[in-house]
């Protein structure tokens, strides 16, 4: 259920977004450089924050054994969902500035395909937590795995920078 709960709200936040994102660059197109400008200094700050995070030590603490009704579980999870303003930014604007550097006619494939993308997500992070529960009590884990995001959000950041560009260059020709 916690797993069905994040997909299907990460897939309203990034229908929003790319809906919205797209009538307001439909409107106004310059916003589109903006946008893009916007959503890769985002990703290029998370990035800064994961390498921060994987200069210090620690590790998550996770007890064995506790136990959470499914209701408050659930209420939790729509809390740090709907009420952190990150996902806003990451999920509506970020993912609406992506798909304002796609052609309209791609945007509801964009949408399509980022929604699934994000129902595997939620169900890798879901069954994958206990799996990998025994690997992140260990710091060193979280660097690496903190590294790792950090470099793909650069390399994400890059390519939005990199299409957002090239889809300008394209236009004035």
């Amino acid at each position: 259920m916690i797993v069905l709960f994040c997909g299907f709200s990460d897939a309203v936040l990034i229908i929003a977004g790319v809906s919205g994102m797209g009538a307001v660059v439909a409107v106004l197109p310059t916003l589109t450089v903006g946008f893009t400008l916007v959503g890769a200094g985002f990703l290029a700050w998370y990035g800064t924050q994961s390498l921060r995070r994987a200069a210090q030590h620690g590790s998550m603490s996770v007890e064995l054994g506790q136990s959470v009704s499914l209701k408050r579980a659930l209420a939790t999870v729509a809390a740090f969902t709907w009420l952190n303003p990150h996902v806003y930014l990451d999920t509506v604007l970020l993912m609406g500035a992506a798909a304002t550097a796609q052609p309209l006619s791609a945007r509801p494939i964009f949408a399509v395909g980022a929604a699934s993308a994000s129902f595997l997500w939620f169900a890798a992070l879901g069954y994958g937590a206990r799996f990998l529960q025994p690997v992140f009590a260990r710091p060193r884990a979280w660097q690496v795995f903190d590294c790792i995001i950090g470099g793909v959000m650069f390399v994400l950041a890059g390519f939005l920078l990199w299409s957002g560009a090239f889809h300008q260059f394209l236009k004035q020709e």
